[in-house]
C-alpha cells in the first residue's frame, strides 16, 4: 500500500486526517502528518520530513500532499520528492484525501490520477447541481 504524508500549513494536515477518520469511521493506517508553521525555517522542517516519511514507506513508495504549491510546505515537499517512488501533490483538500485513501492500493500512477481528480471534482458551485 501507499503511504500518504500530509505536510501543510500549521494543522490543517491534522484536521483533513480527522475528518477523514470521521467519514472512515477508523484511521487509516500509513498516513502522517507534518505542519509547518509560519515561523518555521523550511530547511528545519526537512529532517524531520524524511524521517517521517520513512515511517509510512512500505516499499510501495509514498504519496506526498500539500496545500498550497510555492508556500514553505510545499518547498519542503519537493525536496522529498524522487519520480516514481514519492511523488507529489498540491492543493491538498477533503475529496482528494478521501480519494488518495481510496485508491492508493492501486498503484502510483493511478493515485496520482485519481487523487488530483478527486481534489478538482470535489470543487463545485452548488447551485448549478
Amino acid at each position: 500500500m501507499i503511504g500518504l504524508f500530509l505536510i501543510t500549513h500549521s494543522s490543517y494536515g491534522e484536521s483533513l486526517i480527522q475528518c477523514a477518520c470521521h467519514v472512515l469511521n477508523h484511521r487509516p493506517k500509513q498516513i502522517v502528518q507534518l505542519g509547518v508553521a509560519a515561523q518555521d525555517d523550511p530547511q528545519d522542517a526537512l529532517p524531520l520530513a524524511r524521517e517521517m516519511l520513512k515511517l509510512v514507506d512500505s516499499g510501495d513508495g509514498v504519496l506526498v500532499l500539500t496545500d498550497i504549491y510555492g508556500a514553505s510546505p510545499a518547498n519542503v515537499a519537493l525536496k522529498l520528492l524522487e519520480p516514481g517512488r514519492v511523488e507529489g501533490v498540491a492543493g491538498v483538500n477533503l475529496p482528494m484525501l478521501l480519494r488518495a485513501l481510496t485508491y492508493r492500493d492501486k498503484g502510483m500512477k493511478i493515485l496520482l490520477t485519481k487523487a488530483v481528480s478527486g481534489g478538482r471534482d470535489g470543487i463545485l458551485n452548488m447551485r448549478k447541481h
